[in-house]
């Protein structure tokens, strides 16, 4: 009975110790594919936002916020969606002028869904985009892995989200943005 007590225990802590081994991988590669949208906005003149409860977290020896805004601009800290904005994995905000003072605004949100629900992206990018009219022509992005296209998609075509479709949400795959972001960095301005 004690050697079988023993096997339970060992293969619990073997299934264990493979759960967190795997989800310390899946939170490095959200956080490493954050890392990666932080430091291409920079390069393309961007002040850059992570997601509240992301900030902390290590990244390449600093933190995921290390060089980011710490608020919201002002349109977006009083709507009735900031608390889901805030949770937004990645925001590139762009300085405006306008005659009475120079303002920040969302010019793209970008929504890392690693291994997480779609969904609930979706619904936090639509909190920003309907919640403050000023940030309704915001450019969209749900970034995930290569493999996961066809679930996008499929979140994307419910009738639930038929406003999502005027809003043009992209998909941006991870194999494209791993292979393309040091170019992008080096030859792009703004968004194009």
């Amino acid at each position: 009975a004690w050697e079988a007590d023993l096997e339970r225990v060992r293969e619990e802590s073997a299934a264990a110790l493979k759960a967190r081994t795997i989800a310390d991988q899946e939170e490095r590669s959200h956080a490493q594919v954050q890392g990666w949208l932080r430091d291409l906005g920079h390069s393309l003149g961007f002040s850059v936002w992570i997601a509240a409860n992301d900030r902390n977290r290590p990244h390449n020896g600093g933190r995921l916020g290390d060089g980011c805004v710490a608020t919201l601009p002002a349109a977006l800290e009083t709507s009735s969606g900031a608390d889901a904005v805030r949770l937004i994995d990645v925001l590139w905000l762009e300085r405006t002028s306008s005659a009475e003072s120079p303002t920040e605004r969302v010019a793209a949100a970008f929504e890392v869904e690693h291994t997480t629900s779609i969904y609930s992206g979706i619904v936090r990018m639509l909190d920003l985009a309907l919640g403050v009219p000023e940030h309704e022509s915001v450019r969209l992005f749900l970034v995930a892995p290569d493999a996961r296209e066809e679930d996008v998609r499929q979140q994307l075509a419910r009738p639930a989200f038929r406003r999502v479709a005027d809003l043009s949400v992209r998909f941006l795959p991870y194999g494209e943005l791993a292979n393309n972001r040091e170019s992008m960095s080096r030859f792009g301005s703004g968004l194009k």
